[in-house]
């Protein structure tokens, strides 16, 4: 080992500094966490001295990992292990690039949920369950707790296994200034104009009427030029994500159904038991109905009327902090993982007490959606194991991954990146201690709402090909090179010439696409009618029905405020 003498009593020398100096609070007693310890330095034994890289995208909690939890697990265990951090879309590109050439890039992958359909159907991933009870047995820690784990089904494919294990989460909700609405000179004046009250918008006719409200009516705040709304619109891989990342289920696109629509979901694509089965209208999907159409055409009239300027030509990394600078009044699509930034203290949303002038909340849906949908995203960065990573290498990687999982120090690295995977740790005492410093956070990942925020599910057999087409078609919508309707036909075409050739190569099996010929509209109007389904909807003759809002703090006090029993 790389650890003084070498013996598994230095490790635990090093395991107690470590427990004492970083791993507080936990949801185990010290002695607990003396005993997980001793568990990893005696399973790392066979392993010591080895150099294992494993790779994530680059958010705080993975920052956390690579600066702090991989230094304890080297000087723990006596495996070098090197975290890499790189952009979200080259892990995408390099999990692609071992998946097709076998070599071995990396030993352990934390790689987005959103890929369960395509690690399912390729075959190249390792079912963590058969691992867990097989070649990995030896290696998989006794205290692991999987059920624990809240994001597990996002991670489970339709065999019913689990292929990748939750490393953090973060939705995508609304986020508003409280502050402001609490204003009564501004809820007064709001009210005289739209007839109802200023507060979070339960659908998006409200969420447009205050956008229009803060830019064009109340235009200024202490001295500050105020916009209703923030977005992004450059044509970049990150315009994908804002849209892949269930935009379309917002407005109301595809069937209910949680945590995805059935038979079409939030990106249009119908199934058949477990087959792919069309992307298009006319083969029964739903990415370039009236739905989605709706929703590209309200983000981009949002985007021109109600944002600052330079929002049309930024990136989703270069949007992010604006908010926090104080003069933007709300967000429809504000990533949870911005939090830990966003409660700096200092800045100009923060109050001098530690507590936020903002509030997060559920997002408002469109006038398509409809009671049983999914009404926003939820991102499960997960760990990945590959069939083309050698045994050994995979079983110190596997170490690692429950490692920065395991109870010992999950609880820690939650109040680091407020990403919470643990219902144990979401319920802790210290949480609920903090939570008025968090602006709902604490909130929501305990409130039954959370459930209807969910990944790309099972149904995208190839993620890396289809996801890479909505940036570009979307893109071409954002620039004004293509009308809605015209850029939401080119991608719902491009997504079917994928199925189409996955289809012909028939590398998946009995789950890979199967196309249904071309008919037409109306003919999948009728049939989705007929059947009771929603998708494909029909064009609304009012897509702006009256705004609705509801009063955060009674929304609030409507959630529980214990844990669920376990089953």
């Amino acid at each position: 080992m790389v650890l003084g003498s070498g013996t598994a009593f230095a490790g635990m020398d090093e395991a107690k500094k470590w427990i004492d100096a970083e791993f507080q609070p936990s949801t185990l007693s010290k002695d607990e966490q003396m005993k997980e310890m001793e568990w990893f330095v005696n399973a790392a034994k066979p392993f010591a001295g080895m150099e294992i890289n494993v790779v994530s995208e680059t958010i705080t909690t993975h920052e956390y990992e690579a600066k702090t939890l991989a230094k304890a697990f080297t000087e723990i265990t006596g495996i070098k292990l090197t975290h890499d951090l790189i952009q979200e879309g080259d892990v995408v590109e390099k999990i692609q690039t071992q998946m097709q050439s076998g070599r071995n890039i990396y030993d352990a992958w934390v790689n987005d949920s959103d890929l369960i359909g395509t690690h399912f159907r390729y075959k190249q991933a390792i079912p963590l369950d058969d691992w867990m009870a097989g070649e990995g047995k030896d290696v998989t820690l006794p205290t692991l707790d999987v059920a624990d784990f809240i994001g597990r089904s996002f991670t489970t494919a339709p065999d019913g296994k689990m292929y990748q294990l939750p490393d953090q989460q973060f939705a995508n909700l609304y986020w508003f200034r409280y502050d402001w609405f609490q204003r009564p000179d501004i809820k007064e004046k709001f009210k005289a104009k739209y007839g109802y009250d200023l507060g979070v918008p339960v659908n998006w006719s409200a969420y447009e009427d205050i956008a229009e409200f803060f830019t064009n009516d109340i235009k200024e705040i202490d001295g500050v030029k105020v916009y209703g709304h923030m977005d992004y619109g450059k044509k970049d891989p990150s315009l994908g994500w804002r849209f892949t990342d269930a935009w379309l289920s917002m407005a109301g696109n595809g069937d209910k159904g949680i945590p995805n629509g059935k038979p079409v979901d939030e990106w249009g694509v119908r199934m058949e038991g477990c087959r792919p089965v069309g992307s298009s209208v006319d083969r029964g999907g739903d990415t370039n109905g009236p739905a989605a159409v709706y929703s590209i055409a309200k983000y981009l009239d949002w985007l021109k009327k109600y944002a600052p300027p330079q929002a049309a030509g930024m990136t989703f990394s270069e949007s992010g902090p604006v908010p926090a600078q104080g003069n933007i009044a709300q967000q429809m699509f504000w990533y949870t993982a911005f939090t830990a930034d966003m409660v700096k203290p200092g800045l100009p949303v923060m109050n001098t007490d530690g507590k936020p002038k903002w509030r997060m909340a559920p997002s408002p849906h469109g006038s398509y959606w409809k009671e049983g949908m999914k009404l926003g995203y939820q991102d499960a960065g997960s760990w990945t194991l590959l069939k083309s990573t050698p045994v050994e290498r995979r079983k110190a990687a596997w170490l690692y991954a429950q490692f920065v999982t395991s109870k010992s120090v999950s609880l820690k690295k939650s109040h680091v990146g407020l990403t919470f995977i643990r219902d144990s740790d979401i319920w802790d005492k210290s949480f609920t201690d903090r939570a008025p410093q968090l602006g709902g956070l604490v909130e929501f990942y305990r409130s039954p709402a959370r459930v209807q925020w969910t990944p790309t599910g099972n149904n995208i057999p190839d993620y890396p090909k289809m996801a890479q087409l909505w940036w570009q078609n979307i893109g071409d919508a954002s620039s004004g090179a293509k009308t809605p309707q015209a850029a939401m036909d080119a991608l719902a075409e491009g997504q079917d010439e994928v199925l189409g050739r996955l289809e012909r190569a028939g590398v998946q099996g009995e789950c890979g696409p199967k196309l249904n010929p071309k008919t037409s509209a109306e003919d999948w109007f009728k049939k989705a009618e007929a059947s009771g389904n929603v998708a494909p909807q029909r064009k609304l003759a009012n897509e702006k029905p009256k705004g609705e809002t509801v009063d955060y703090d009674t929304l609030i006090k409507s959630w529980p405020a214990t844990p669920p029993k376990r089953s």
